[in-house]
């Protein structure tokens, strides 16, 4: 009897809201205070419904590496995450060489990025168009690997924006 294929799930949060300071460049841009409220807010939700992480990938910029930090906070055995340039600025077609090199280790999987490629990667992989506001989350599942993460292949679970 063959082996049925790994069950997986990924999760995409978009960073929590940002300040635009002047004379910061784009990716340093920090979260603002609702930003600093949603972001645990998403950490909370993310312990009540998706359980073990097994891997976090990030975008560089500070507001996603502050989301993720907030987000930590709130859950039970965070992973460390791997900060990857590719994530910043990126369409869905990068977002998802990412995903594609995922460890087989790891069941559930969560991308902090950016739009409009986060919530492009959402319709991509799940057939359906959701709007990604800030602190938003989409949960999306298949059977099979990692590698196998291309268009349609996915069903979304969930899509919620949580507000601290």
């Amino acid at each position: 009897m063959a082996d049925s294929p790994p069950h997986r799930r990924l999760v995409l949060l978009r960073h929590a809201k940002s300040a635009w300071p002047d004379g910061v460049p784009d990716a340093g841009r920090p979260l603002n205070k609702r930003g600093g409220r949603d972001a645990p807010a998403a950490g909370r939700w993310l312990r009540e419904h998706v359980d073990g992480l097994g891997a976090v990938v990030c975008s560089p910029a500070k507001r996603t590496r502050e989301t993720w930090e907030l987000v930590a906070a709130e859950l039970t055995d965070p992973p460390s995450p791997t900060v990857d340039e590719r994530i910043y600025g990126a369409p869905p077609e990068d977002l998802l060489t990412v995903i594609r090199e995922l460890p087989d280790t790891a069941d559930s999987a969560l991308l902090i990025g950016h739009n409009p490629g986060v919530a492009e990667l959402v319709e991509l992989l799940g057939g359906q168009d959701r709007e990604m506001r800030t602190a938003a989350i989409a949960v999306l599942s298949w059977d099979g690997d990692w590698a196998d993460a291309a268009a349609d292949v996915a069903h979304l679970d969930e899509h919620v924006t949580p507000r601290g």
